[in-house]
């Protein structure tokens, strides 16, 4: 009972949160936003209903990742719209132009809360799912490989590809399949497929205590392909993220450190590689290494972003007082540092703290659940979650070389939000049946 009460106190908060955020940016313009009003209780409504149905019907699971997604997912919507106003430095600009952003932002909350419960709801028992191995790769390849040649270069990167007229980004769909197959394969460590002895014995290495080793060959392999294909997509942020992944993976399924200091050591020799091949690469770590040289074309928005950090301060400038749309792609990659110049760096940590309360709901799903391709689930879609994370934050804020990935939950994008609440789903879906066991 305590911990449904506390449920309901995070709830109550978060509409608090969602009340305070649109309310402010409904009065930042000179006639009040009735448009923001109504977003404002949309969200609330969504995030009720989305409640109440797992609350209802399936009263086992961890209904925490819900609602500390929720609560990021409210900062960025407001952001968003926010963004969209047309103020500049608390004066409104009777001329400017809007997009309309936050409300296809609020469609795509909307999608991924329906996809997070259809897949608490309807999905049956994810164990059934290991023995698909093989069109998890398939569809991971496919995915991998489609920015590479049916991809438009945006910014640097050849990683965003338009269908009909609907443009997406397939490595974030890559994502899913990638660690559905890693759970899949890492499953089965030390027991090779007889294709996988086959080879091996051919090659004259029969003796079963190499079995271990033998299983990781096809996993280690397509990885290097998706990493291949990201290279040659120059994009930094997926291939950073994948590793995280894979790494995270390999060392739940296995426990064997010499295989995450190999790992390692071949993710230095490949970023070393990349970094002579690709000049993007190279503008990339230059910007890094001395932001203020570049400040007028290629580190524009690393400069402008570290300039709305510290004036932002502790507490922010204030909503619409600020001037955010002086950095380039402001809604996507860089909304940590449009949120730490108005609302503050406090609100920034908050995102982080949020972001890591949510990786630990999420952990503590994978230690409950008895099955090992449930748990390893559980810890990829986690993993990328928390370094989708820490990469772009570490980007925005010029402690890494910058990626150009989206915040989960937070920055603008319909394929982000869509997966992001897709993974959570699969997530809620175990801790579901983890508490079950109980």
């Amino acid at each position: 009972m305590n911990i449904i009460r506390e449920e309901k106190r995070v709830l109550r908060l978060t509409y608090l949160l969602v009340m305070a955020l649109f309310f402010n940016v409904a009065i930042i313009t000179p006639t009040i936003n009735n448009n923001a009003v109504i977003i404002g209780a949309i969200i609330c409504g969504l995030m009720a209903y989305a409640h109440f149905v797992i609350r209802r019907f399936y009263p086992d699971g961890d209904k925490f990742l819900l609602l500390f997604a929720n609560i990021l997912a409210v900062i960025g919507i407001a952001m968003i719209y926010r963004l969209d106003l047309p103020l500049r430095g608390g004066t409104f600009i009777a001329d400017g132009v809007t997009t309309n952003l936050a409300v296809k932002q609020v469609l795509f909350f909307a999608l991924g809360m329906i996809g997070f419960i259809l897949i608490v709801v309807i999905v049956p028992d994810l164990k059934r799912f290991n023995k698909y191995k093989y069109l998890y790769l398939v569809v991971t390849i496919i995915f991998m490989a489609m920015g590479t040649f049916l991809g438009e270069e945006t910014y640097g990167a050849k990683n965003w590809v338009n269908i009909a007229g609907f443009g997406f980004q397939p490595s974030e769909f890559g994502k899913i399949a990638l660690v559905a197959y890693l759970a899949s394969a890492l499953r089965d460590y030390e027991k090779p497929s007889k294709f996988w002895i086959r080879v091996a014995s051919r090659i004259g290495i029969k003796n079963e205590k190499y079995y271990s080793l033998i299983s990781l060959v096809e996993p280690a392999l397509v990885m290097g392909v998706s990493l291949l294909f990201m290279l040659a997509q120059t994009d930094l942020g997926s291939a950073l993220i994948f590793f995280a992944i894979a790494l995270t993976m390999l060392y739940i399924a296995t426990s064997k450190k010499k295989y995450v200091i190999i790992a390692l050591l071949l993710f230095a020799v490949g970023g070393t590689i990349g970094y002579f091949l690709f000049y993007h690469v190279r503008v990339r770590v230059m910007i890094w290494r001395n932001p203020w040289e570049y400040g007028y074309d290629q580190g524009l928005q690393l400069v402008q972003s570290l300039i709305a950090i510290s004036s932002g301060g502790l507490f922010g400038v204030g909503l619409g007082s600020g001037f955010p749309n002086y950095i380039p792609v402001v809604e996507s990659d860089f909304i940590f540092a449009a949120i730490c110049e108005e609302l503050g760096i406090l609100t920034g940590f908050a995102i982080i703290i949020f972001n890591f309360l949510l990786f630990y709901r999420c952990i503590r799903a994978a230690l409950y659940t008895k099955d090992k391709f449930s748990r390893l689930l559980v810890v990829g879609y986690s993993t990328m979650l928390v370094a989708q994370t820490l990469v772009i934050i570490g980007g925005v804020t010029g402690a890494i070389p910058l990626t150009g990935i989206t915040l989960p939950f937070v920055s603008y994008g319909g394929s982000s939000m869509l997966i992001s609440y897709f993974a959570l789903g699969i997530i809620q879906k175990i801790s579901e049946e983890s508490n079950s066991y109980e």
